[in-house]
């Protein structure tokens, strides 16, 4: 099982970014999905989640209006697109996946992709 994180970066505040998370060897469309991240001496913390019920979607307080999670299951990855970042975004971004249906015990992480909003 892996899930690979790409697209983090340094960006100026107000920029963009979009990473992606590729995930392997298990039944991606069983899974919600979602982001986390690690801001500096902070604890992790969820920031949006697509549930395969319904194609719902959520986020944080935090993001909301300005980051869009998305989900290609033909291609067992989900996406996370950054607007309007600010310094607090800053931070590891992870990938998560949380098992439903037959898979409701299965859980997994990605190895994070670093975030940095700094002028």
């Amino acid at each position: 099982v892996q899930l690979v994180e790409s697209g983090g970066g340094l960006v100026q505040p107000g920029g963009s970014l979009k990473l992606s998370c590729v995930a392997s060897g298990f039944t991606f469309s069983n899974y919600d999905m979602a982001w986390f991240r690690q801001g500096p001496g902070k604890e992790r913390e969820w920031v949006a989640r697509f549930f395969v019920a319904m194609d719902y979607k959520n986020y944080a307080d935090s993001v909301k209006g300005r980051f869009t999670i998305s989900r290609d299951n033909a291609k067992s990855t989900v996406y996370l697109q950054m607007d309007s970042l600010k310094p607090e975004d800053t931070g590891t971004y992870f990938c998560n996946a949380e098992g439903k249906y037959s898979d409701y015990d299965k859980e997994y992480w990605g190895q994070g992709t670093q975030v940095t909003v700094s002028s």
